[in-house]
């Protein structure tokens, strides 16, 4: 069974100890943060493979919080999973551009948050052989490290941009829906607006600089890695 460490951010007490209940009898390691401070110096002294994050919070709101952990060099590649009453398609967008890799709106079913932390562990710790290399190899994906180089020098992706690129690279010149990528990059089951979407495309674009432009937009279809990739693509299983 899992220990995998999560970290809850909640200062409703009894919410706090709901998710609590729910993940240790799935067998993961949890510890509750009441306050976003509290939260950041649990991410650095436990180092917690996920973050369950309220947004708002007496001191620091999550908001802040997340943007604090994804600056962090150390942390910034910690799964965030935000759990909110604000369920307005504007407050999921604006969590997403901060980086979360997933939004879960309260009142939430304990199953299903526990399938979305599964999900999020589970795509966190995928491990596809094999390396990519786009444009003669000014663009590499390396699956096995989970990281990506630009010319050389690694950038910094969240988990959820790092898996739209790995998707989109997969296949140079195929174009994927909207569809296709919310199921290959969320995991199924999870609701996704296609402007949520878009703006994780746009995000990515702009952490690969110069290179953005490798991410072509089929209008009204979705995306698609350009098909002048494969010159300089290989990769091995």
């Amino acid at each position: 069974m899992s220990r995998a460490r999560v970290l809850i951010v909640e200062d409703e007490s009894d919410i706090a100890n709901l998710i609590h209940f729910h993940l240790s009898k799935e067998g993961y390691a949890a510890t509750i943060a009441p306050n976003g401070r509290r939260a950041l110096e649990l991410v650095e002294q436990e180092r917690p493979e996920l973050v369950i994050l309220d947004i708002m919070l007496p001191d620091l709101d999550g908001l802040e919080v997340c943007r604090k952990i994804k600056r962090d060099p150390v942390s910034q590649r910690v799964p965030i999973l935000m759990v909110s009453a604000r369920g307005e398609e504007s407050d999921i967008v604006v969590g997403l551009e901060l980086g979360a890799e997933d939004y879960v709106t309260k009142p939430f079913s304990p199953r299903v948050l526990m399938a979305r932390v599964k999900a999020v562990l589970r795509r966190r710790d995928s491990d596809n052989s094999g390396q990519i290399l786009l444009r003669g190899g000014q663009v590499a994906i390396d699956p096995a490290r989970h990281t990506v180089e630009v010319d050389g020098a690694p950038i910094d992706l969240t988990l959820t941009q790092y898996r739209l690129l790995h998707f989109l690279a997969a296949r140079p010149g195929f174009v994927r829906t909207r569809d296709q990528i919310v199921s290959a990059v969320r995991g199924e089951g999870t609701v996704l607006s296609s402007r949520a979407i878009d703006v994780h495309v746009a995000a990515l674009r702009q952490r690969l600089g110069d290179k953005g432009d490798i991410i072509e937009t089929v209008r009204g279809v979705g995306y698609r890695v350009s098909a002048d990739a494969p010159a300089g693509s290989k990769q091995t299983t």
